[in-house]
């Protein structure tokens, strides 16, 4: 494929992580996130945002390294091979992508329905769910180009209205909201990184764009620090704006609509409007970078051996895998809660970027990325992913349990496939000695 012709540049690569993250994380789990840790919710956002700023030196470097649209697929099997190892872990990575797609679809239908008059069933939300993602897999199955668009123009406006409400929140703050003794113990603030850092997994979404740009060695790195960090000024910028204008029990009570809510105090009814509708755009657009990504990754392990061949079967300009995938996201959106899903994806996803970042240590001469950097981000991968742990054991037993069912079922299907299908994860780029 010519330069030229490949039509993710670094714009669009950054459009593309920003779409994937300010989608359901910062619109439908504020409020949850605050029932944790209260108006502190900005410290836990902050700390966030340097856990993802450190793996996605991390994944910068791998990927600029190995430029594949297989992404964090690639670097497991190049640090580890070939192998049962690589494979549960490409397929738990497949599993979490799913999951986070299912509660974007969930928030967008939830966020929908307060559109509807009075007296609707609460049913609707399950209908307008399901109608977002079958939407989008119709444009991803016209190809990389208009995923790119799409992004540039959903990304400015959602941008746009969040930067907006951030500055007039700020300007008319109350400090006494903020005042650091409304803050709940340190702890709780460390535990709500369990549903903060799942507003920040979707900068992976990067990855996958490698093999359709022009240069990835430079611009990888360079966009996924740069969606990063944007996204953390803006996640802060929000939450001290909500927080400021206020009380945190009311917050908490407007659950999924904490952001237009907070809206209402300074803008009125017309400001609340344009935050849920801007929540739609939000969500909608986090649905289709996401839904590129999994369609990269479903390819990646269909030609490399992991997932049945159907997966890689080409369909438009697409893969089988786009339309399969869209049918897990919609029967998983009908059964989980957004807490429960927000939780499951951090931790899963936590799990995998520390085993990948693990196995980046052993590659660090070949990517000549920094030791200290890489293993600093897997071991506040790791902690994160404790401490997540610690606070669902001690309030949702179920999701402990949920998450063993997880790699269980994950490690299955990888010696299924091995044994019956004989299929195995491979390498795409060959490693350079």
């Amino acid at each position: 494929m010519h330069q030229s012709k490949k039509p993710i540049g670094f714009w669009s690569a950054v459009a593309m992580g920003i779409g994937a993250m300010v989608g359901a994380g910062i619109f439908a789990l504020l409020g949850e996130a605050s029932a944790i840790s209260g108006s502190a919710v900005y410290i836990s956002f902050i700390i966030g945002g340097i856990i993802a700023l450190f793996s996605g030196y991390s994944l910068g470097k791998l990927g600029a390294r190995y430029p594949s649209s297989g992404g964090i697929v690639e670097y497991l099997s190049q640090a580890y091979g070939i192998g049962f190892f690589t494979g549960t872990m490409s397929i738990m990575l497949y599993f979490s992508a799913i999951v986070s797609l299912s509660l974007i679809a969930k928030a967008f239908g939830n966020y929908a329905v307060t559109f509807l008059p009075d007296g609707f069933s609460q049913q609707w939300h399950h209908y307008f769910s399901i109608g977002i993602v079958l939407l989008f897999v119709l444009i991803n199955l016209k190809g990389a180009k208009d995923v790119a668009v799409w992004e540039r123009v959903t990304v400015a406006i959602k941008f746009a209205v969040l930067c907006g409400l951030s500055v007039a929140g700020i300007a008319y703050l109350d400090p006494t909201l903020l005042s650091p003794s409304t803050y709940p113990p340190a702890g709780d603030i460390f535990f709500s990184l369990a549903i903060t850092f799942f507003a920040y997994e979707g900068f992976r979404v990067i990855t996958n764009t490698a093999e359709d740009m022009p240069n990835p060695e430079k611009t990888l790195p360079r966009a996924m620090m740069t969606s990063i960090l944007l996204v953390m000024v803006l996640y802060v910028a929000v939450a001290l704006a909500v927080f400021g204008n206020l009380p945190a029990d009311k917050v908490i009570e407007a659950k999924d609509f904490a952001l237009a809510e907070a809206a209402l105090p300074i803008f009125g009814h017309i400001g609340f409007t344009v935050v849920a509708i801007t929540a739609l755009i939000a969500t909608a657009s986090a649905i289709n970078a996401n839904l590129y990504s999994v369609t990269n990754v479903t390819y990646q392990l269909a030609k490399d051996g992991e997932l049945p061949s159907v997966f890689g079967k080409p369909i438009a300009h697409s893969r089988e895998g786009l339309v399969i995938s869209g049918v897990l996201v919609i029967v998983l959106s009908l059964l989980f809660d957004l807490s429960e899903i927000a939780a499951i994806g951090s931790i899963s996803i936590l799990f995998v970027h520390t085993v990948t970042h693990l196995g980046h240590l052993k590659l660090i001469k070949k990517t000549r990325a920094s030791k200290w950097l890489v293993s600093l981000a897997a071991l506040f991968s790791l902690v994160a992913m404790v401490l997540a742990l610690v606070y669902v054991s001690q309030n949702s037993n179920h999701i402990v349990m949920i998450l063993i069912g997880f790699v269980l079922v994950a490690g299955v299907v990888e010696i299924s496939l091995q044994t019956i299908a004989k299929r195995e994860v491979k390498p795409r780029i060959l490693s350079e000695d």
